[in-house]
């Protein structure tokens, strides 16, 4: 994985594919890209991209930490994913 920055037309993607149907998380989604598109590196995105993979009733979970990403997806509880999780549960 590399450190480099995401290009505008992967983050575009990216924001694209990480549209959900439940709008809480929306809220922890848009939050994110407010604070870290501009720094958003592509291994971060690709972690980003793994929990989009999620159900969204299993995403809102573990970004509320009802659950763990070993419950939902026990190849997803890598130490990159769980930088973006962090990311994502920051708190304004």
């Amino acid at each position: 994985m590399t450190e480099d920055l995401i290009d505008e037309r992967a983050l575009s993607k990216l924001r694209w594919r990480c549209r959900r149907g439940l709008l809480e998380n929306d809220l922890f989604i848009e939050r994110f890209f407010g604070r870290f598109s501009h720094t958003l590196t592509v291994r971060q995105a690709d972690a980003l991209g793994a929990l989009m993979d999620l159900s969204d009733n299993d995403l809102l979970d573990v970004q509320l930490a009802r659950k763990s990403l070993t419950q939902v997806d026990a190849q997803l509880d890598t130490e990159d994913v769980r930088e973006v999780l962090k990311m994502l549960r920051e708190p304004l």
